[in-house]
């Protein structure tokens, strides 16, 4: 072998052997990670921090049955305020819930004073995944040591509103001593956000709540030869609660209870009645707005409640024949329904579809019993996917 050729061997090897120190070693696996608890996200500065989550609230404290409250929830701490719808001045909150659900809340006047406490417990309902809060309120010790507490209790309400938004309640009171009558009605009124439908939707739900305390006022106007009702006779009233069923951006489906009694009369008169509100294109619904023009819906929709309230025909004391005549599938049996995220809520009202001991019946029929029919560019399309 020459001197050139054992040249060329050496440097294939020096070659070879570069090429194998060059080389990278294997990629470590990556180290195992945790995923993160659904309350949290990832800061901008690199770590995980609780996502604030804002709850609204209404119920009691003791008799006081308008307190409407507003918590947000970042991981266990919680602030916000309260405040009572006869008063509207609100009140600060601040305090915590531990993984058992044990709430503690002190609350706090403008100058920062402690002015009492909030000590329950903030519990899931299992039927709709909404947040019940219950307990006890009492003032801070005084120095003669005394809590004295009383019982507290908050429902949470489905809002869903992004950004500033908030839906209150407003109420009408009135007292006529000489004619005897009282009112109380209560309506929701949006505040904050920039969408102009907002207060379209709060002069339907004033409007309609405002028309029936008017109606009843000019019932209870006495007659030029009306005699005068006797002292100590049971008085006249009319009472309008309402309960929102659903509130995002884009929709708004309120219910609304209505009872009244006209002195002399029997018995006392309940109904129901409902707004659907479209937030996005400012109008209100119609049920066909929900459905494919030609599509039998109203025939689905009462197929299933005539099953349903048959099925409930024993425990509420239904009748077969009250049944189909009162959910037979014509327009002004189903005026009153409402959006929900699960189907269609149907208000029959207690003379309806029973004797009125039987009282109002609902049915939600579910939006799988409606698929084929939902207009897929309509309200709805978005929950029956």
């Amino acid at each position: 072998m020459n001197i050139r050729t054992l040249l060329i061997i050496a440097c294939l090897l020096v070659s070879l052997g570069c090429r194998k120190a060059s080389t990278p070693p294997p990629a470590a696996a990556p180290p195992n990670t945790a995923t993160p608890a659904p309350e949290l996200s990832h800061s901008q500065g690199g770590g995980n921090t609780p996502v604030a989550q804002t709850k609204f609230f209404k119920g009691s404290i003791g008799s006081s049955l308008d307190l409407q409250m507003k918590l947000v929830r970042t991981g266990d701490e919680l602030s916000g305020s309260y405040f009572y719808q006869k008063i509207g001045t609100r009140i600060d909150l601040r305090g915590k819930v531990d993984q058992y659900g044990n709430l503690t809340l002190d609350e706090f006047d403008k100058g920062g004073k402690q002015t009492g406490v909030f000590k329950g417990m903030w519990q899931v309902d299992a039927n709709d995944g909404l947040i019940r809060l219950a307990g006890n309120w009492s003032k801070p010790l005084d120095e003669k040591g005394s809590d004295k507490k009383t019982a507290f209790s908050l429902h949470e309400e489905p809002i869903s509103f992004t950004g500033d938004v908030e839906l209150v309640s407003k109420q009408i009171k009135e007292n006529d001593r000489k004619l005897m009558y009282e009112v109380s009605a209560q309506y929701p009124q949006l505040n904050g956000g920039n969408n102009p439908n907002f207060e379209k939707f709060n002069q339907t739900a004033r409007a309609l709540v405002t028309r029936k305390v008017a109606g009843f006022k000019k019932d209870m106007a006495p007659s030029e030869d009306e005699e005068p009702r006797p002292e100590g006779s049971m008085g006249s009233y009319l009472n309008v609660a309402y309960t929102l069923i659903l509130a995002q951006d884009d929709l708004i489906s309120v219910k609304f209870d209505v009872g009244s009694y006209y002195q002399g009369a029997a018995h006392p008169n309940s109904y129901s009645d409902v707004i659907n509100y479209d937030l996005k294109n400012g109008k209100q619904l119609k049920l066909s707005d929900l459905f494919k023009p030609g599509s039998k819906y109203l025939q689905a929709i009462a197929d299933y409640s005539i099953a349903d309230l048959k099925k409930q025909a024993k425990e509420k004391g239904l009748t077969d024949e009250e049944i189909a005549s009162g959910a037979a599938p014509a327009g002004k049996n189903y005026d009153r329904w409402n959006i929900m995220k699960t189907g269609i809520g149907v208000s029959f009202d207690a003379y309806q579809v029973g004797p009125y001991a039987a009282g109002p019946q609902f049915v939600t029929v579910p939006y799988s019993a409606l698929k084929d029919m939902i207009n897929p560019e309509g309200p709805i399309a978005q929950f029956a996917k």
